[in-house]
């Protein structure tokens, strides 16, 4: 049995790290607020603008011109994938469930010729960039071996879209160049501070005819709650009705030069919804994953503390039997 003092260095210890985790708890939590605030204030202008752009540029396509953004390449040879992760750890899984289902998703849109092992080929891994926003992201590199194309710097929370508009210009420049064929994000949903779902969602070439009707959509209502199947049938109706509908757009200057505007705003605001969604969901992750430290270490002082008190009482007795065979060998 451990000695009373090294039992109670171990309790002092552990409640000093009770006190960190605690105090880490209180600070997610007020981080959680504010960004949780901003989810639900951009959460349905972002949906809206999708499908407003979807039903304009729809119309649009109908005659001769296409955008160069809506515009699907006929091969895949090069993609990027920006992948929003924290800058710190102490978030449970996190990290490691975006990233994880980042690289699904690409084992997942690889074409039969290029089939990959579990741990990815070396020619997988040169036809995918990882455009990095948080440093945990770096694992993709030392891990997967993956090429990082660029990092940002990435605030624990974002108040202004500009903040993802240095992003939003280089892979627009970087596709329409040619250099990548398709853009993806990866990124954590939202759900509640006790659900958060990784995410990976094409945000380049936007895709019209898509079959999933949440391509490129970040996020979901607030107001209609979690209920799946209600969002999709509601998002469903909506695409039925816009493609229903006969109206004549007309555009000044014209439908090339609106388009050139609105496409680019549209994929910042998406990019920026991602990003909230993202810092939501790890100072949500980061919360529950403090409060349960606090709660092990709570539980931990408290059996540390009744093998204490055994030990001290132990030891006592111990002390007594001492006195007292001493006494008896005196008297005897």
């Amino acid at each position: 049995m451990s000695s009373t003092k090294e039992i109670k260095n171990r309790i002092k210890s552990i409640g000093n790290t009770k006190k960190i985790t605690k105090a880490m708890e209180m600070v997610s939590a007020a981080k959680m607020r504010k960004t949780i605030e901003a989810v639900l204030k951009t959460r349905s202008y972002a949906n809206l603008s999708w499908m407003t752009v979807l039903n304009i540029a729809g119309s649009v396509n109908a005659g001769k011109f296409l955008h160069p953004l809506l515009a699907a390449r006929p091969e895949i040879k090069r993609e990027a994938v920006i992948l929003i992760s924290s800058n710190r750890g102490l978030c449970g899984g996190f990290n490691s469930a975006v990233i994880a289902k980042a690289i699904a998703s690409i084992k997942k849109h690889c074409t039969e010729e290029k089939k990959v092992t579990e741990n990815l080929t070396c020619e997988v891994n040169k036809e995918v960039d990882f455009i990095l926003l948080g440093k945990k992201g770096l694992s993709v590199k030392s891990r997967y071996n993956f090429n990082i194309a660029a990092e940002f710097i990435k605030e624990d929370v974002a108040y202004e879209a500009k903040e993802i508009v240095p992003i939003a210009k280089m892979i627009i420049a970087d596709f329409l160049s040619g250099k990548y064929d398709k853009v993806m994000v990866a990124y954590t949903d939202f759900v509640s501070p006790s659900k958060q779902v990784p995410r990976v969602k094409q945000i380049l070439p936007i895709d019209l005819e898509a079959k999933d009707h949440h391509l490129g959509i970040v996020g979901k209502d607030p107001h209609i709650g979690a209920d799946a199947e209600f969002i999709k049938a509601k998002e469903e109706k909506y695409l039925h009705d816009a493609k229903q509908e006969s109206y004549v757009f007309t555009y000044e200057p014209s439908a090339e030069e609106v388009l050139n505007e609105i496409l680019p705003r549209l994929i910042e605001v998406q990019l920026f919804q991602a990003l909230l969604e993202s810092n939501a969901s790890e100072h949500s992750a980061r919360m529950a994953s403090m409060h349960k430290a606090t709660d092990a270490a709570k539980d931990l002082v408290a059996e540390l503390t009744l093998y204490y008190n055994k030990a001290r009482q132990a030891a006592i007795t111990r002390e007594i039997s001492e006195i007292s065979a001493g006494v008896s060998a005196m008297n005897g």
